[in-house]
């Protein structure tokens, strides 16, 4: 076995054992501390049951599913991520700098402004993000074709400028969002205080997308050289190209309609991943997976301690995505930093 294999197994056994303790962790510490470790751990051994036990329904009812939630989206953010900077051969491509989260950020907005977000068991809001997504990814692929070939240089160039105008529009949704205001900030800044797991399926459906990016990662590797020298070696890179981005807009979309918007997760961890196991997509891609699951946990536990810490009032708790931001930007420039 090579040196490098060996690292990426090493990385991936211990991003698996972080995993796990930062879910035992997040249902120990979450909301509000009031079980042992011990009761903790015996709750999730012992699975739900139907009979009363204050220690089980904490565990499995609300901050089980709080958990998985995060973490499944945190995969699919920094898995979405990967890819799009494998595709678009940027360090700093991410569902939201090619528009695709605003996009889809916008739709939930509207949605709730609307008041059909709640529909079909809060499907509407998933639908409305899909569908903003989706039109969002159509007006920039619009914008950086030239004689019918997608630019990728003028995608990234339109993705940040369709995301300028869709931000303004969402200050304008907020402006007349009247007593909703308050939901659609919410939502605009990531909350997972509403968790269950119906969000947990839709969330786990959405991420086996990964599966079917996963598949390209053969022409991802090769689209990184260019997309001349991927057609030399067989690579069809229009259709990898527009499989790729449809199926993360479906994921981030499934994302942004059930926790909101979080930054940075999928920006930081593909820099993480490349960082600890190379550049070949083959590793940094499911290296990436979990760091960005790993992340969300951290972040949103921290999301919930940190207030009620500096204030001592436990009912208090800071949007994910603030949190995300506040821990991810530092991160992303150290490590930036260090590239040059």
């Amino acid at each position: 076995m090579s040196l490098d294999h060996r690292r990426e197994r090493l990385t991936i056994l211990f991003l698996l054992g972080g995993t796990l303790l930062a879910v035992v962790a997040y249902v120990w510490l979450g909301a509000s501390s009031s079980m042992t470790f011990g009761q903790v751990v015996a709750e999730m051994v012992r699975g739900p049951h139907t009979g009363f036990s204050a220690a089980n329904t904490i565990t499995w009812s609300i901050r089980l599913p709080r958990c998985l939630l995060c973490l499944i989206s945190g995969w699919i953010l920094a898995g979405v991520g990967s890819a799009f900077q494998a595709l678009l051969r940027n360090p700093l491509a991410d569902p939201y700098v090619i528009g695709v989260a605003s996009g889809a950020g916008a739709g939930g907005a509207v949605s709730l402004a609307a008041g059909f977000a709640g529909l079909a068991g809060g499907f509407g809001m998933i639908g409305a993000c899909f569908a903003g997504g989706l039109l969002s990814l159509a007006l920039v692929y619009g914008l950086s074709r030239r004689r019918g070939v997608v630019v990728v240089s003028q995608l990234l160039l339109a993705g940040v400028t369709v995301g300028s105008l869709l931000s303004a529009l969402l200050t304008f949704i907020l402006m007349l969002g009247g007593q909703d205001t308050n939901r659609i900030l919410g939502f605009l800044l990531g909350h997972t205080s509403d968790a269950n797991w119906q969000k947990v399926l839709v969330v786990f459906i959405a991420s086996l997308g990964l599966v079917l990016q996963w598949r390209e990662v053969r022409s991802l590797n090769l689209m990184a050289m260019g997309d001349a020298a991927a057609r030399r070696m067989g690579v069809d890179a229009e259709r990898t190209r527009n499989y790729i981005l449809g199926t993360g807009t479906a994921m981030t979309a499934a994302v942004v309609g059930t926790i909101g918007i979080v930054g940075f997760i999928g920006l930081l961890g593909p820099h993480m991943a490349r960082k600890l196991v190379g550049v070949d997509w083959r590793r940094s891609m499911p290296v990436a997976v979990l760091l960005g699951g790993l992340l969300m946990v951290i972040s949103d536990l921290a999301a919930q301690r940190v207030l009620p810490w500096l204030t001592g009032n436990a009912g208090m708790e800071v949007n994910v995505g603030i949190v995300a931001a506040l821990l991810g930007a530092p991160t992303l420039l150290v490590l930036l930093r260090r590239s040059e």
